[in-house]
C-alpha cells in the first residue's frame, strides 16, 4: 500500500471516530435536556399543585378568623382563591345536602355536622378543631347592670337569642335549662352574628352569643361571663365534602386550620382548643 493510501485511511478513521464522539455527545446532551425539562416540569407541577377556588361553608362565628386564614392560604398557594359562605350551621348543612357545591364544611356543633354526614355528603370523619363558649353581650358600659344569666329574665329587658336550631341557640337553651330559667326573647335570630347585631344597633339590651363574637365586636358591646356557659361548650367539627370540586385544596385548607398557625389565629380570636 502506498504512503498516500495509508494516510487517507488514517484520516477516514479519525473522522469516523470524531463523528461517533459528536453523536454520543449529542445524544447525551439531548438526554440531559429531556431530563432537565422533565424535572423542571415536575417541579412546576409540584409548586402549582394547588390552584382554583376552594369553597368553604362555615359557621357565622368563624367569620373573622376564617377570613384571616383564607388570606393566609391564598398567600401560601398563589393561584388559589378561598370563597366563604358564612351562616347558621343548620342552614349551611341543609344547603350542602341540597346539592350546593362546596369543598369544606366547618360547623358550630356535632349535631349540625351530623346533618351532612348522615346523608353521606362528607369525605372522611369530621375532626373537632376548636371549641367555643357562650357569653352575654350587653350594650357598651353594661347600663342595665347585667351580671348573670338570671338577670336576663328581668321584666322589660330586651334580650335576643339565636334560634334553637342553631348551635348558639341550642347551647343557650341548654344553659337556661340547667339553671331552670325561662326566658322569652324579643326575637330568635338565624345565626350568632345576627343576634349580636341587634345589640350593636341598640335594638336589644343583651344577647347570648359566643365569646369570640364579643371579642370581634370590640367596643361595640360589653361581655359578661356566666358560670353556666361551662356546661354548654360547643365543639366545632370540620370536614372535606364528598363531592368537593377542589378536593386537594380542601385538604390543604383543613390542614391549615388544624396547623399551629391556624390554631394560633383561632385561639387569639377567643376559641378554645379542642
Amino acid at each position: 500500500m502506498t504512503r498516500s493510501a495509508r494516510r487517507t485511511r488514517r484520516t477516514l478513521r479519525v473522522a469516523g471516530a470524531g463523528a461517533a464522539a459528536l453523536l454520543a455527545l449529542s445524544a447525551c446532551s439531548s438526554s440531559d435536556d429531556s431530563s432537565t425539562g422533565s424535572g423542571s416540569s415536575a417541579s412546576a407541577s409540584s409548586s402549582d399543585k394547588l390552584s382554583g377556588t376552594v369553597t368553604v361553608f362555615a359557621a357565622a362565628s368563624l367569620k373573622e378568623s376564617f377570613t384571616a386564614l383564607g388570606k393566609e392560604f391564598e398567600q401560601e398557594h398563589p393561584g388559589t382563591k378561598v370563597t366563604f359562605s358564612f351562616g347558621g350551621s343548620d342552614s349551611l348543612a341543609a344547603s350542602i345536602t341540597g346539592g350546593a357545591p362546596a369543598d369544606v364544611f366547618a360547623s358550630a356543633s356535632p349535631k349540625t355536622m351530623a346533618i351532612v354526614t348522615d346523608k353521606g355528603d362528607a369525605s372522611g370523619t369530621p375532626a373537632t378543631f376548636v371549641r367555643n363558649q357562650l357569653e352575654i353581650a350587653t350594650l357598651p358600659g353594661n347600663p342595665d347592670k347585667i351580671a348573670s344569666l338570671k338577670d336576663l329574665t328581668r321584666s322589660g329587658l330586651k334580650v335576643v337569642l339565636c334560634d334553637k336550631t342553631v348551635p348558639c341557640g341550642a347551647a343557650a337553651q341548654k344553659a337556661l335549662d340547667a339553671s331552670k330559667l325561662k326566658l322569652t326573647p324579643v326575637s330568635y335570630e338565624q345565626d350568632v352574628k345576627a343576634a349580636l347585631t341587634k345589640v350593636e344597633l341598640k335594638e336589644a339590651d343583651a344577647a347570648v352569643v359566643y365569646k369570640t363574637d364579643v371579642n370581634a365586636a370590640g367596643d361595640k358591646v360589653e361581655g359578661v361571663d356566666f358560670p353556666e356557659s361551662a356546661d354548654a361548650v360547643n365543639d366545632y367539627p370540620i370536614v372535606q365534602l364528598k363531592d368537593a370540586p377542589n378536593a386537594e385544596a380542601a385538604k390543604a385548607f383543613i390542614a391549615l386550620v388544624q396547623s399551629a398557625d391556624g390554631q394560633k389565629v383561632l385561639t387569639e380570636a377567643g376559641f378554645l382548643k379542642p
